[in-house]
């Protein structure tokens, strides 16, 4: 239980505070409830309440009919980050675990919850070690004392609040303090440069009650500046240093680290101290700010003695002033999220994520090659260059291949048959039957190939989303290949039409026409001779006929050459035509989602890059 003084004319509270206690027996509201200045309370318990509702909707002191004040430069900072931070984490929601994500969930529900609150008051938090003075301070600045000080350990068990302004009653339900918790310090001059803030003692850090440890880890996280006391013998305490003030080095600008008890060291023994300690805050990550810079304040003082406590009060009268501390406080914990997720959005010296041409052309390259483009463009070439030897070939040349053609099926009928003969008695196992077409694993390879193209370089909870992608896109790629090689492949190798004619076709086909006439005619020619039925003349039917045995050759011979180039031709068409319906189907399976992907991951790598931004801040250096 925290120990409260029971002296009722030093005690005081917000006019909120009473009002929500139960009436004591007779009546009579415990102690504290007239306010602590002798009235009855009725015209307070009024404005108590107005005060209670602007605190809770946010509303101004016209109730709500005033317009907000425009946004500061840093605020306005503030809020594309947070906005960044908020769509960052809806777009990893499916990439990233949930307990990856919770830090920066945590920040943005804190942020909003901070910035639906009073933006007029700031919350300071008094923390310190066991005998650090912490409550002697704390009753310091309040000029009445509110934190019961002495030998005991622990003095403080719970929180408490002492609130220099109305309209902050949300600010302490949020730390969860209750009503008898909460008092207002004695009116004075000096208390009026305090106005706006919030001051909160917070039990011992080192104590020995976990609960105690529990209350000061809960309200360190939700305040908006703290106040290290520190003292000339714990100053270098290893759990001050270790858990709290180096895990919260980027706080530095709304942090106070305050040397007590210099009353007691003698001489130059003070400075030295101070040197010490700002060395060891050094080493912990703090920036400290001295000459002109932003960064945590240091100073030594007294509070027993009030040695230092004006300069105090000072510096946090400005700070309070300013009104910025609750933005710098959520700036520095986006900060401090954008540093632990880091790992999980930026690769060092990576340019950026993209599949390559390279890439992009040797994954196209090896489905060609696993749907056997190159071998079909081959027979392609060959079907038209055996089309091309039909129409421009001699007609014997042509007559006797139709004999072969229809002697083959016989002569193979003839050969299976003597196979069948020498193989009786025999167990011939069946030929084995290839079930795919493509070659699957040339498939995965290729896939493994872009993938890891694509990933070089990337984090890796996105790099495993990338491969992910892939490993789905090509889960039915190989069975669409192999409909490709089954359908268009067989279409180009062996084509239901006739490849198209050149225009020189005919008149080869007439050379030849012409060639086999002279032919026949010479050989007329000497039969008749020979018969007796004309004159005999050798020399002039043999020329003929020697020159159409010639001639048709050589006409199918120049036929051949000039058809080199247009089945060439004719064979690359097909093998791209096959490449091309290939290389699609790869690109809608495999590349696209891929690709889409990386788009994903560019997205929210510049949404972590507007949430890394510093921005501007304002100075927390007090001059």
């Amino acid at each position: 239980m925290t120990a409260l003084t029971d002296r009722t004319d030093d005690r005081w509270d917000d006019g909120l505070i009473a009002r929500s206690r139960p009436r004591a027996a007779g009546g009579i509201e415990e102690d504290g409830a007239d306010g602590g200045d002798g009235t009855d309370g009725s015209d307070e318990r009024d404005i108590g309440d107005d005060a209670l509702v602007r605190a809770v909707s946010g509303a101004g002191s016209d109730g709500g009919k005033s317009h907000a004040p425009p946004l500061s430069p840093e605020a306005q900072a503030l809020r594309l980050r947070l906005d960044a931070l908020r769509q960052l984490v809806g777009l990893s929601r499916t990439r990233l675990d949930g307990k990856t994500l919770a830090e920066a969930g945590r920040v943005l529900d804190e942020a909003a919850a901070r910035r639906g609150l009073s933006p007029q008051h700031t919350v300071v938090a008094i923390a310190g070690a066991t005998g650090s003075g912490k409550s002697t301070l704390f009753n310091s600045l309040a000029g009445v004392q509110i934190s019961e000080t002495g030998l005991r350990r622990p003095t403080t068990a719970a929180p408490i609040a002492c609130s220099w302004s109305d309209g902050a009653a949300g600010l302490l339900d949020r730390l969860e303090i209750p009503g008898r918790l909460r008092r207002r310090p004695r009116e004075t001059s000096e208390a009026e440069a305090l106005r706006g803030m919030v001051l909160v003692d917070l039990p011992d850090l080192d104590s020995a009650v976990g609960a105690h440890r529990d209350h000061v880890d809960r309200v360190l996280a939700l305040v908006d500046a703290v106040v290290w006391v520190v003292d000339p013998e714990k100053y270098a305490d290893a759990v001050l240093h270790e858990r709290y003030l180096r895990p919260l080095a980027g706080h530095a600008e709304v942090t106070f680290v305050v040397l007590n008890q210099v009353d007691r060291l003698p001489g130059e023994a003070a400075d030295l101290v101070m040197d010490d300690l700002r060395r060891l805050l050094d080493d912990d990550g703090i920036a400290l700010g001295e000459h002109g810079e932003p960064g945590a304040t240091v100073l030594g003082l007294s509070a027993l003695t009030g040695e230092g406590v004006g300069e105090l009060r000072e510096l946090l009268g400005q700070f309070t002033q300013e009104r910025g501390a609750a933005t710098r406080r959520i700036s520095a914990d986006v900060d401090r999220a954008a540093v632990r997720l880091r790992p999980l959005y930026v690769a060092d010296g990576h340019s950026g994520p993209e599949i390559g041409e390279a890439a992009r052309a040797e994954f196209e390259d090896r489905l060609a090659e696993a749907v056997g483009a190159y071998a079909a463009g081959l027979a392609a070439e060959r079907a038209w260059r055996r089309n091309a030897g039909k129409a421009c070939g001699t007609p014997w040349l042509r007559l006797w291949r139709w004999y072969e053609g229809r002697r083959a099926p016989r002569s193979l009928a003839g050969l299976a048959a003597l196979a069948a003969i020498g193989s009786r008695g025999q167990t011939v196992a069946p030929p084995p039957v290839e079930e795919e077409v493509t070659a699957r694993q040339r498939v995965e390879q290729a896939v493994r190939a872009v993938a890891d193209e694509a990933v070089a370089g990337l984090p890796d909870p996105w790099a495993q989303a990338v491969r992910e992608t892939a490993v789905r896109g090509a889960d039915r790629l190989p069975e669409a290949l192999d409909e490709i090689a089954v359908t268009l492949g067989a279409a180009v190798a062996v084509p239901s039409v006739k490849p198209p004619r050149p225009t020189w076709w005919p008149a080869a086909v007439l050379g030849q026409a012409a060639m086999t006439l002279v032919q026949i005619f010479g050989g007329l020619w000497l039969v008749g001779q020979i018969v007796g039925v004309l004159e005999p003349k050798l020399l002039p039917p043999v020329l003929l006929m020697v020159a159409g045995i010639i001639g048709g050759p050589l006409v199918e011979w120049a036929c051949s050459i000039a058809a080199r180039g247009p089945a060439r031709r004719y064979g690359q068409d097909a093998e791209r035509r096959l490449r091309q319906a290939a290389a699609g189907c790869g690109r809608a399976r495999v590349l696209e989602p891929v690709a889409a992907e990386l788009l994903r991951y560019r997205e929210v790598r510049e949404q972590y890059a507007t949430v890394a931004a510093g921005g501007s801040r304002l100075s927390t250096t007090r001059q």
